[in-house]
């Protein structure tokens, strides 16, 4: 597939959409509250839109490592993927990365800029001539806006995804429908396995695994990231302003 603009097959996410998560830490029989998390959608001016994801430490881990990140995807009015940002605050550490995208035929172009307060340390240009290309949000996304019935059991699709000075290759697996439990409430879920090709994870075979409400929202109820050490695990809490009722609970 040559490479070319992302176009959602359905449209699931709602303007105004809020979604609060708790994160937790998992290393073998301890699983202690990692901190908190929010999705939003939300309308900018011009008809673009803005996908943002805020994550913050809990006090406990502050005192371990500290973060406080916020990353946006802002996608034009035909939900083209056009900019990303990552905001990365560690206490005494800021961090930027800027992604623009840009597309030119069977060619996308994306100019990547890393900096701190005080310094550059990246400021480069990509280029891929090959498949569509993310951002790690962007594939949050590109997986709620498939339209899911067309998917069968381990279809994979191949993408890239903008890290710094590399493209790295992600495959996205469907495995099929799930009951998924999180914090005693049971989701009929759609199961996705993402494989990442990057030294950061522990392993490349579904280095992350997210189950997606089974309703019209197509909202993630949980998300499984395996890290070098331990692995992180994301449940869902509450959400506002969704497209439909969250009708993939299971009463």
């Amino acid at each position: 597939m040559a490479a070319q603009p992302y176009k959602p097959e359905i449209m699931a996410l709602n303007n105004g959409e809020t979604t609060s998560y708790t994160v937790y830490f998992k290393w073998g029989i301890l699983m202690p509250r990692a901190g908190e998390a929010v999705l939003s959608f939300k309308a900018t001016s011009g008809g673009a839109a803005d996908y943002s994801l805020r994550f913050a430490t809990s006090k406990f881990f502050d005192a371990i490592y500290k973060m406080r990140d916020t990353l946006t995807c802002r996608y034009s009015a035909d939900y083209e993927l056009i900019y990303a940002l990552k905001l990365a605050d560690e206490g005494d550490y800021f961090l930027t990365d800027e992604l623009e995208f840009s597309y030119f035929g069977n060619r996308t172009n994306i100019h990547s800029h890393r900096y701190t307060p005080k310094v550059t340390k990246i400021d480069t240009m990509l280029t891929s001539t090959s498949g569509y290309v993310f951002d790690m949000l962007g594939i949050i996304f590109y997986i709620r806006t498939l339209d899911y019935s067309k998917l069968k059991p381990d279809d994979r699709r191949t993408v890239q995804v903008a890290i710094g000075r590399d493209l790295v290759k992600v495959g996205c697996t469907y495995y099929g429908t799930d009951v998924t439990d999180c914090n005693k409430i049971k989701y009929r879920t759609r199961h996705f396995g993402i494989d990442v090709y990057d030294e950061t994870f522990e392993q490349t075979k579904s280095a992350t695994e997210i189950w997606i409400g089974d309703d019209a929202n197509h909202l993630p109820v949980k998300i499984r990231s395996k890290l070098k050490f331990g692995a992180a695990e994301i449940y869902f809490k509450s959400a506002e302003n969704l497209k439909t009722n969250l009708s993939c609970i299971i009463n």
